[in-house]
């Protein structure tokens, strides 16, 4: 069958994995564990760059691996690229290619709201160590994007929905806003694959965390990069085998094929009960506002219905109050989990202010939109009666709190 024809579900099953491809008959690509592999013989005219995994070719599990080719091979099917890379976690995927892409003085623009742990590298190790000059900039409005670019600059970053507060980026009026020598990256981790695919607007390099939706059971650890743009391939793919070696391990890989089979039944299901609790968030009286792309009053609705085939399982929301009342809230939930990361089965909460986006400066947070009583929840796919009852829980809890009265101090 012509790959051009397959829809989305069949590859997520079947991209990568052929059932005869070892003479066995396997039906999901092996853990390949071995370190290195066995030769036919000594030829001294070889280079490590004519070793084709795709021919079946493997001399070292550093440089490739059958089952991380696999999953290489899957990844950029479902985003619709040509090149993909798997490695040891988004963050070792994201830092690659900015070291693929930049070099001293070179200048980037990034969304004001992102991961912490992205804005945190750009500042400490590319801007700092680096000498790399970053501008960040509130890229719901593509102006700021182009009016912040400079003849220096090589690569703008952004996320779209961005961690936590569910902005979006105009990914197509940016990219056509840049030359060609200016690399579009787009972390597309909150909404995965299923939802949007940045390179088919324009955008030139995609990332994930594949520990989160593409994985989507919260038991392995990975990271991902998807090209079209063949120089920066070739960067990457150097920086991954040789510069660097931090390319995912053949357990993990198998781990990321198996939960991209059910992919997209889960996102559709994430995205039901996720529509269900924004609804319900957006009456409450103690709620002060809601971030979720799929609500009519998200700012940018009309963007994310353009952009995006769905909107996804993520939301931040508004509790009134202070961080205390925060604290009431979450301690008094039994459903969701009280952890950071996202994107698996099971619903998880957190605070951001006081866990993943506590190293940024709070002047810094709040300016993003990250308040001190935000929320941001995961939702999984339990039956979404059971989450909304849990959210209630936390109600009573967050008000029982507040209710109760002072105890003196000796």
């Amino acid at each position: 069958m012509d790959d051009r024809t397959r829809r989305f579900e069949t590859v997520a099953v079947s991209e990568g994995e052929h059932p005869d491809g070892d003479g066995v008959g396997d039906v999901v690509s092996p853990i390949h564990l071995a370190s290195t592999f066995a030769l036919p013989g000594l030829d001294t005219s070889m280079r490590l760059e004519d070793v084709d995994p795709a021919a079946g070719e493997f001399l070292y599990s550093r440089l490739n691996n059958p089952t991380r080719h696999a999953l290489e091979k899957r990844l950029a099917a479902l985003e619709g690229g040509e090149f993909g890379f798997a490695f040891a976690s988004g963050t070792a995927a994201i830092s690659t290619l900015f070291l693929a892409v930049l070099e001293p003085g070179d200048h980037v623009v990034a969304f004001d709201d992102l991961y912490a742990g992205t804005r945190r590298m750009l500042e400490v190790l590319f801007r700092d160590r680096l000498r790399v000059d970053i501008s960040f900039v509130d890229a719901t409005e593509v102006e700021n994007v182009t009016d912040a670019l400079r003849p220096e600059t090589r690569l703008v970053w952004m996320e779209t929905p961005t961690n936590p507060t569910m902005k979006l980026c105009d990914v197509r009026a940016i990219a056509e806003s840049l030359d060609e020598d200016t690399v579009l990256g787009v972390d597309n981790t909150f909404a995965s694959p299923y939802f949007q695919r940045p390179l088919e607007l324009g955008a030139d390099v995609v990332a994930h965390s594949t520990t989160k939706y593409l994985n989507g059971h919260s038991d392995s650890v990975g990271g991902a990069l998807v090209t079209d743009d063949e120089a920066v391939a070739e960067s990457v793919q150097f920086l991954q085998q040789v510069g660097l070696g931090n390319q995912v391990a053949p357990f993990d890989a198998y781990m990321i094929m198996r939960g991209t089979k059910t992919l997209p039944a889960r996102m559709r299901t994430h995205e039901a009960n996720a529509t269900v609790i924004a609804e319900y968030l957006a009456d409450h009286d103690l709620v002060t506002a809601v971030h979720y792309p799929g609500l009519e009053s998200h700012p940018q609705h009309d963007l994310a219905a353009a952009q995006m085939d769905g909107f996804g399982g993520m939301i931040s929301f508004e509790l009134a109050g202070e961080m205390a009342d925060a604290k009431a809230f979450l301690e008094g939930l039994e459903q969701f989990t009280l952890a950071v990361s996202l994107g698996g089965v099971e619903s998880l909460v957190e605070l951001p202010a006081a866990m993943t986006h506590e190293p940024i400066p709070r002047e810094e947070r709040l300016a993003s939109g990250v308040t001190d009583t935000l929320v941001r929840i995961s939702v999984g796919i339990e039956h979404v009666e059971d989450l909304v009852a849990d959210l209630e829980r936390g109600f009573e809890a967050m008000t029982a709190a507040a209710d109760a009265p002072l105890v003196a101090e000796d």
